[in-house]
C-alpha cells in the first residue's frame, strides 16, 4: 500500500477539494452489525471525556474539550474527522479548528474549516519509518519534519466562518529568530529561544492569522487554533501511509511538550490499514507495540480518555476467487489479525474500541460501498469518497453520542 502513497495523496486532495461542493441527499446503508454494543466496546473508558462534554453542554467548561485523532490517510484527508468535528461542534459549541501542521506539508493540502497558504515557508513530512523503527529526531505528532523558517517567510490561516469567541493561538517551536504573529489588530513579536510552546490570545475573533519570520532562524512543530469558549475542538493529525510504528518513532521530547500544551480530553488512535497490507506482520510484535503506545500516552496525558478505531474493511487487487463482485479483490490476511489485536488489547487495557469494520458492513463491504450508484468508497476499495466519509463520520458521531446520552442518563439516575 505504501508504494503508491503519492497517488493516495492526490486522491485525498481531490476528496478535500470536493468537500467544498454540496452533495444531493443520497440513501445511505444502515449501520452494519457490530461485535460491540452500539458499535462501541468499553464505552465506560470514555467517562473522562464525557464528563468534560457534559460541562461544555451546561456551559460550565470555560475552555474547549480537545479531541485529538492521530492516524493514517483516513485521518489525513480530514473528511471523516471533519464530519465528526462539525457534528460535535453543532451540539457542544465551536471550540476551534485545533492543531495543524506548521505549514503546507504537501501540494494541495486542504484541511476543512481553514485555508492554509505559505510563502517562503518550508514544511515537509518526515519519511515513514517502515521496519527501521528509528526515532525521527525533532518530529512531533504532526509528522512534519522540523520546519526551518527563513526571514521573510509568511504562513497564513484563514477560517471559513466567523465566530464571536476570542481566538487562542498556540505555537510550539524553538530557535533564536523573531516571529511576528498578526491577528487583525493584535500583533505580537515572539522568540522561542529554547524549545517551548507559546499561547497568545487575540482581543477579538479574527478570521485571518499571519505568521511572519522577521530575522534569524527558527523551527515550528505545530500551530493550534482554539477558542476561549466552551465547545469542542478536534485535531486530525494523519499521514498517508503511516502505521503505529510512525507514532512510536515520534521524538519523545517534542511529543511530551505538545501534549502538555494541548491537554487533550480524548486521544483517538486510527491506525491499522497499512499494517493490514503488510504480509510479514507479526501479530505478537504488533500487540506489544500497541500496548507500549497506550502506556506511553497514558503516562504523558494521565487524564485523557483513549479510543481505538478498529481497522476498517479494505481490499487488495489481483487475488483469485476474491469476495468482490468481480472476484478479483479480497482483504489482505493481516488485516483481520490487526483488528483482532486491537480489539483484545483495548478490552484488556480498558480502552474504548469502535468497530469500524462492522459498522461499515463487515467483510467485503468496501466492494459493496464502492459499487453503489453513489459510491461511498473509491475505486481502490481502501479509501472513502466524500459522501462515504460523511456517512461513516456521521456514524462514528452517532455511536459516540448514543454512548454519551446513555452515560448522562445513568448519571442522572444516580444523582
Amino acid at each position: 500500500m505504501k508504494a503508491f502513497a503519492g497517488a493516495l495523496v492526490a486522491a485525498f486532495l481531490a476528496s478535500a477539494a470536493a468537500a467544498q461542493t454540496p452533495y444531493e441527499p443520497v440513501e445511505a446503508p444502515a449501520p452494519g452489525v457490530s461485535v460491540c454494543p452500539g458499535g462501541l466496546c468499553q464505552a465506560e473508558a470514555l467517562g473522562g471525556v464525557f464528563e468534560a462534554l457534559a460541562r461544555a453542554e451546561s456551559g460550565g467548561e470555560p475552555t474547549p474539550v480537545h479531541i485529538l485523532q492521530i492516524g493514517d490517510s483516513h485521518t489525513a484527508g480530514d473528511r471523516i474527522t471533519g464530519k465528526l468535528r462539525a457534528a460535535l461542534q453543532a451540539r457542544f459549541g465551536d471550540g476551534g479548528r485545533g492543531v495543524l501542521p506548521p505549514g503546507v506539508p504537501w501540494d494541495g493540502y486542504a484541511p476543512l474549516q481553514v485555508e492554509v497558504t505559505a510563502s517562503g515557508w518550508i514544511a515537509s513530512l518526515a519519511p515513514l519509518v517502515g521496519d527501521t523503527g528509528y526515532v525521527r529526531a525533532g518530529v512531533g505528532l504532526t509528522g512534519v519534519q522540523t520546519v526551518t523558517v527563513q526571514p521573510g517567510g509568511v504562513l497564513t490561516f484563514r477560517g471559513d466562518a466567523p465566530s464571536p469567541a476570542r481566538l487562542r493561538i498556540g505555537l510550539c517551536g524553538d530557535g533564536p529568530g523573531r516571529l511576528e504573529v498578526r491577528a487583525d489588530e493584535d500583533v505580537w513579536t515572539e522568540t522561542f529561544g529554547e524549545a517551548r510552546c507559546l499561547s497568545l490570545v487575540a482581543g477579538g475573533a479574527p478570521r485571518t492569522i499571519e505568521l511572519r519570520a522577521l530575522d534569524g532562524l527558527m523551527s515550528l512543530d505545530d500551530v493550534r487554533l482554539t477558542r476561549v469558549a466552551p465547545g469542542v475542538e478536534l485535531s486530525n493529525l494523519g499521514v498517508v501511509g503511516a502505521s503505529l510504528r510512525d507514532l512510536a518513532a515520534r521524538d519523545q521530547a517534542v511529543v511530551a511538550r505538545e501534549l502538555a500544551a494541548w491537554r487533550p480530553a480524548l486521544i483517538i488512535l486510527a491506525f491499522g490499514t497499512n499494517e493490514g497490507f503488510d504480509d510479514g506482520l507479526d501479530g505478537r510484535s504488533y500487540e506489544a507495540l500497541l500496548r507500549g503506545q497506550i502506556i506511553r500516552l497514558r503516562r504523558l496525558v494521565p487524564g485523557a480518555s483513549l479510543m481505538i478505531l478498529g481497522a476498517p474493511d479494505a481490499l487488495r487487487n489481483g487475488v483469485v476467487n476474491g469476495c468482490s463482485a468481480d472476484r478479483l479483490r479480497a482483504p489482505p490476511p493481516s488485516l483481520a489479525v490487526v483488528r483482532d489485536v486491537q480489539r483484545r488489547v483495548a478490552a484488556d487495557m480498558g480502552v474504548a474500541f469502535w468497530d469500524w469494520h462492522g459498522r461499515m458492513g463487515g467483510d467485503c463491504s468496501a466492494d459493496r460501498l464502492a459499487t453503489r450508484g453513489e459510491p461511498f468508497m473509491r475505486g481502490d476499495r481502501v479509501h472513502f469518497s466524500s459522501t462515504g466519509s460523511d456517512w461513516i463520520g456521521g456514524m462514528l458521531n452517532a455511536d459516540l453520542m448514543a454512548a454519551y446520552d446513555a452515560w448522562t442518563a445513568r448519571r442522572g439516575e444516580s444523582e
